[in-house]
C-alpha cells in the first residue's frame, strides 16, 4: 500500500491516490479533518471497522475518498482510462431517500477526479428500465438498501455480480442495529464474505500454488451517529469471523455546536395532561419560523404531522405554497419533490416525521423545531443536526412540550447531551423468521448447500448461538412444512436436488420476491384522486371506519371519500375545513432508559429546590402544588399515591421508567396484589407512572411486605398477569409474514387486515396445539417479552425499586402527577363528550 504520511511529515505524499485526494480538497478550499485522515490511513491499510461522526461532518467523503485513493494507487498511470471494473463498492442505506443525495455527491467527486465511473442506485424506487440497465452493466459504486441487496441474491449466477467487490459500507448503521433489517444485512454480509472466501479458494485451486495467492478480505465499514454501545455495534456489523486486530473504531472528535431552547408557555396550567400544550404554542412556533430561513418541524407521529400542517394552514394561510409535509405514508413522488424543493430553497417550512431524520443534506435548513419529547437523547441530537448541516455550522433546535411535565424532559435532554449520555441499540438475536426468509431467498437463485450456509450464518452476531438442530428445523420447514404443515403443498417451497436446496416453482419464486423484507405494518390502502394521481397510503382500518362521503385530512389536503375499490380509496378534493385525521399503528414511542434516568435526576434537583434550568423555574408552580397535595420524590424515593373517588380506589405509582415498562409493571403488581385478595383492576399508564383502579380497597401495605418488587418468578408472574397467548399471537402475525407463512397479496390487491389476522391466528393455534415447540411460536413468546414489555428493563427497574424508600401519600383529589394518567384512561372510554370537555369538567370538579 505504501507508507502513510505522518502528521508532521512535510514531504511529498507517499502514494498517488493520497496526492490526488489532497489536491481535490485544495481545489474545493476544504480542510481535511483529523478523523478523515485517520479514516484514510485505516482504509489504505486494509482495516474494517466503524466510523462514528456527527451529521454534517463530511463522513461520506471520509470513506469514499480513501476507496478512490486505493484504486488510483493500483492504477496510477491509467486510472482515468475507461475499463470494465465491475461492482467495487456497495453502499447500503436504511432509507431510499438517502441514496439520491449521496449518489450526487459521489458522482461529482468521480467526475472531478476524471474517473470514468458511474455511481448507480438500486432501491424499491428504481424503475424496471433502470434495473434492466443495471443487469447489463453494473456501476463501480452501487447504493442500495438491505432489501434490495437480498433481491440481488435471488438472481441467477449472482456470485459473478460480486466477484470484484472490495468494500461494503453500512451507512447510518445505528438505525439498522437492533432491528430485523439489521439482521437481514448481517445475513447478506455473511454471504458476500462467503463468496470472497470461495473466490480465494478457487484461485488457489486454479494456480495450484497456495503461497502465492492472496485475495484480500472483503472490507466492511459502518457509519454511525453516537450511540451508547459503539464497540458492540462494530461487533454486530463485522460478525465474529473478523479478527479484532483487523478492526478500527474511528471517532470524529468534533465539537459540534448545538443550541437547544425550550418554547415556554406564558402560564403553566394548574394541572398537566397529555396532548393540549402543543397546538397552544403554535403562535410562538410561527414567530421562530418567521425569523428563520428554512425550518423543519419534527413530530413523533404521522398523525401529529397532519394535525400541525392543517393547524398552520388554517391559522397562517400565507404559508400556502412555501410549506410542505413529509412522512413515510406519502407517495414517493411527493416526498422526492419536497426533498428537491428543500435543496432548491423553495420552501420556508416542512412539517415532517423521522422520514427526514437521516443523512439528507439540506443546507438551507437553519432551524429545527421538535414537537413533543422525542423520548430519546440520540433521536433529538439526530434531528437537531438537520440544521447547520455542514462542518463548523451551529445546529439550532427548539423544543415544544405538548404537556407540562414534558418541559422537564426538555431539561433532561439538554443535561444528557451535555454529559454525553446516549442510548444503546441492543442487537436482535436468533430471529428465526428472518433466517427462514433468507434461506428461501438463496434457494431462488442457484440454490445452496446447507453445511456451507450454516457455517456462514454462524459468523453473524445474531446467529452465533444457533444450534445445528435449530438450523435443521428451518430446513425441514421450508422443504416439508415441518411437523404440522407437511400435508399442504403451499408450504413446501424448496426442493433438494443432490444435496442442493433450490426453488423450482416460478409461483413460489414470484410470491417470495413480492413479500421479501422485514418491514411489516398494518395492511395499507392506496389513496388516489378520481382524476388520477396518488397521494400515498393509509392503513385499511382507518378507511374501514369511514363512510362514502365522509371528509378526512391527508397529505395536507381536505379530501372526500368517493369510493373504495379493492385496496384503493378514491377521493376528491373537499372544501370542508374539518375532517378526521388518519392514525397509524405504533404511534407512541416510550421514554428511553437513559432519558428516564436523567429525568429522575432532574426531578431530584426539583425536590432539592435546585433551579438552574429555565424549564424547572417555569414549572415551579406545578411542582409546588404537587408537594402541597402529595410529595416530590427524591432519587432515593419511590412515590405511591392513594386517592378515593366515585370511580373507586386509586393507586398511582411513579417509577419514571417509560410506558412499556409501566405496562408490564402495572399488570405484574395487579396480579401480585390480587393473589392476596381477589380483585379486578383497571390500568392506565404514561411515561412517568401508572394507575391501578379497583372497586375495593387495595392491600398495598400487605403487598409491599410480601415482596411486591421481587424479581423471583418474574417471567411466570408476567405471563400469568397478562394474556401471554394473545400477546404472542399479535407478534406472530408479523413473524408469519416475514417467514413466508402467509402471502399478503399482489400489489394493489393485498389481503385485508382481518383476513391476514385470521390466517395467522389459525396457524398460531395449530402450532400451539400440535407442535408446541415450533421455533416460530417460541420466537413469538420471546418477542412479546423482549419488545412489547421490555422484560430486561422491567427487571432492572424492579431491582432499582428494591433499593428505594417507599413514600405513600393520601390525597382527596388527583395530584399534578396523577392527572395526566387519569386523562389517559379517559381516552379509552366511549362517550359522546370530547376529551377536552371531560378534562374541563374534571378541572371544575377539582
Amino acid at each position: 500500500m505504501g507508507k502513510i504520511r505522518k502528521e508532521n511529515d512535510t514531504s511529498l505524499l507517499a502514494t498517488p491516490g493520497e496526492r490526488v485526494i489532497s489536491d481535490w480538497f485544495k481545489t474545493k478550499e476544504w480542510q481535511q479533518f483529523p478523523f478523515q485522515k485517520e479514516m484514510e490511513e485505516a482504509y489504505l491499510l486494509g482495516y474494517s471497522g466503524l466510523l462514528n461522526a456527527p451529521t454534517g461532518s463530511g463522513k461520506t467523503f471520509a470513506l469514499f475518498l480513501p476507496f478512490l485513493a486505493e484504486y488510483i494507487n493500483k492504477n496510477p498511470k491509467d486510472y482515468q482510462t475507461k475499463k470494465n471494473n465491475g461492482l467495487r463498492m456497495l453502499w447500503i442505506t436504511p432509507l431510499r431517500a438517502l441514496t439520491n443525495d449521496i449518489r450526487k455527491a459521489m458522482q461529482t467527486v468521480v467526475e472531478d477526479l476524471g474517473l470514468p465511473w458511474q455511481v448507480g442506485r438500486r432501491t424499491g424506487d428504481t424503475t424496471s428500465a433502470e434495473k434492466a440497465e443495471l443487469k447489463k452493466r453494473l456501476p463501480e459504486v452501487l447504493l442500495t438498501t438491505p432489501e434490495s441487496l437480498h433481491l440481488m441474491l435471488t438472481q441467477k449466477d449472482y456470485p459473478k455480480v460480486f466477484e470484484n467487490l472490495e468494500v461494503v459500507v453500512a451507512d447510518e448503521w445505528h438505525e439498522l442495529l437492533g432491528t430485523k433489517r439489521g439482521v437481514q444485512l448481517e445475513l447478506g454480509l455473511s454471504r458476500l464474505k462467503g463468496l470472497r472466501k470461495k473466490l480465494g479458494e478457487g484461485k488457489v485451486q486454479e494456480l495450484g500454488i497456495e503461497t502465492q495467492v492472496s485475495i484480500p478480505q472483503l472490507r466492511i465499514w459502518g457509519i454511525s451517529a453516537t450511540i451508547g454501545n459503539l464497540e458492540q455495534a462494530a461487533e454486530v456489523l463485522l460478525g465474529n469471523d473478523v479478527g479484532p486486530d483487523r478492526v478500527r473504531l474511528i471517532r470524529a472528535q468534533l465539537d459540534k455546536k448545538i443550541e437547544i431552547q425550550s418554547i415556554l408557555p406564558d402560564n403553566i396550567e394548574e394541572f398537566s395532561w397529555a396532548g393540549h400544550l402543543g397546538i397552544k404554542l403554535l403562535p410562538k412556533v410561527m414567530e421562530i419560523v418567521a425569523q428563520s430561513k428554512t425550518t423543519l418541524i419534527f413530530t413523533n407521529t404521522r398523525s401529529q404531522s397532519e394535525i400541525w400542517y392543517q393547524a398552520i394552514l388554517d391559522k397562517y394561510p400565507q404559508y400556502a405554497g412555501i410549506m410542505a409535509m413529509h412522512h413515510g405514508s406519502l407517495d414517493n413522488e411527493l416526498r422526492t419533490w419536497v426533498e428537491q424543493a428543500l435543496h432548491n430553497e423553495m420552501l420556508k417550512l416542512v412539517v415532517c416525521t423521522s422520514s427526514l431524520d437521516l443523512g439528507v443534506d439540506f443546507r438551507p435548513v437553519d432551524t429545527v423545531i421538535q414537537i413533543g419529547s422525542p423520548k430519546g437523547v440520540a433521536r433529538f441530537m439526530q434531528r437537531a443536526g438537520r440544521s447547520g448541516h455542514h462542518p463548523g455550522a451551529t445546529s439550532r433546535a427548539w423544543f415544544v412540550p405538548t404537556h407540562s411535565l414534558e418541559l422537564l424532559e426538555g431539561a433532561a435532554i439538554k443535561e444528557a447531551m451535555k454529559q454525553e449520555v446516549f442510548e444503546s441499540r441492543d442487537p436482535v438475536l436468533l430471529a428465526m423468521d428472518v433466517l427462514t426468509q433468507y434461506l428461501v431467498t438463496l434457494a431462488l437463485s442457484n440454490g445452496f448447500k446447507p453445511d456451507q450456509i450454516y457455517q456462514e450464518v454462524k459468523t453473524c452476531y445474531a446467529y452465533s448461538d444457533l444450534r445445528k438442530e435449530e438450523f435443521g428445523q428451518i430446513l425441514d420447514f421450508i422443504t416439508k412444512g415441518g411437523k404440522t404443515l407437511s400435508a399442504y403443498d403451499e408450504f413446501l417451497k424448496v426442493e433438494i436436488e443432490e444435496g442442493n436446496y433450490k426453488v423450482n416453482s416460478r409461483r413460489v419464486a414470484m410470491r417470495h420476491r413480492l413479500t421479501m423484507g422485514t418491514i411489516v405494518g398494518d395492511v395499507s390502502m392506496r389513496v388516489k384522486f378520481l382524476t388520477g394521481g396518488y397521494l400515498g397510503t393509509i392503513e385499511e382500518d382507518f378507511i374501514a371506519r369511514l363512510k362514502i362521503g365522509d371528509n378526512f385530512w391527508f397529505a395536507g389536503r381536505s379530501l372526500e371519500l368517493v369510493k373504495v375499490k379493492e385496496m384503493t380509496a378514491f377521493v376528491k378534493k373537499s372544501s370542508k375545513s374539518s375532517g378526521k385525521i388518519p392514525s397509524w399503528m405504533g404511534g407512541r414511542v416510550p421514554l428511553s432508559s437513559q432519558l428516564s434516568a436523567m429525568f429522575r435526576l432532574k426531578l431530584d434537583e426539583v425536590a432539592h429546590h435546585i433551579e438552574k434550568d429555565i424549564e424547572v423555574k417555569t414549572l415551579r408552580p406545578l411542582f409546588n402544588l404537587q408537594a402541597e397535595l402529595s410529595h416530590l420524590p427524591l432519587n432515593s424515593e419511590f412515590l405511591v399515591e392513594k386517592f378515593i373517588s366515585r370511580d373507586g380506589y386509586h393507586l398511582f405509582f411513579y417509577p419514571f421508567e417509560g410506558r412499556l415498562v409501566h405496562e408490564g409493571m402495572a399488570s405484574l403488581f395487579a396480579y401480585r396484589i390480587a393473589k392476596l385478595r381477589n380483585a379486578s383492576f383497571s390500568i392506565a399508564m404514561n411515561d412517568y407512572g401508572f394507575e391501578l383502579l379497583s372497586d375495593q380497597e387495595i392491600l398495598l401495605e400487605d403487598a409491599l411486605k410480601n415482596n411486591l418488587f421481587s424479581t423471583d418468578s418474574l417471567i411466570d408472574d408476567i405471563q400469568n398477569s397478562l394474556n401471554a397467548n394473545e400477546m404472542a399471537r399479535r407478534r406472530f402475525r408479523d413473524i408469519a409474514h416475514i417467514a413466508g407463512l402467509v402471502f399478503t397479496g399482489f400489489p394493489g390487491k393485498t389481503m385485508k387486515n382481518r383476513h391476514l389476522q385470521a390466517s395467522t391466528s389459525l396457524i398460531f393455534d395449530v402450532f400451539r396445539e400440535y407442535e408446541p415447540g415450533n421455533f416460530l411460536v417460541r420466537q413469538a413468546y420471546n418477542e412479546a417479552l423482549q419488545f412489547q414489555l421490555e422484560e430486561f428493563r422491567l427487571r432492572e427497574a424492579l431491582l432499582r425499586l428494591q433499593t428505594l424508600e417507599v413514600v405513600i401519600t393520601h390525597s382527596d383529589k388527583p395530584t399534578p402527577f396523577a392527572f395526566p394518567i387519569m386523562v389517559d384512561r379517559l381516552r379509552e372510554k366511549l362517550t359522546t363528550e370530547t376529551l377536552e370537555e371531560r378534562v374541563a369538567k374534571m378541572k371544575l370538579a377539582l
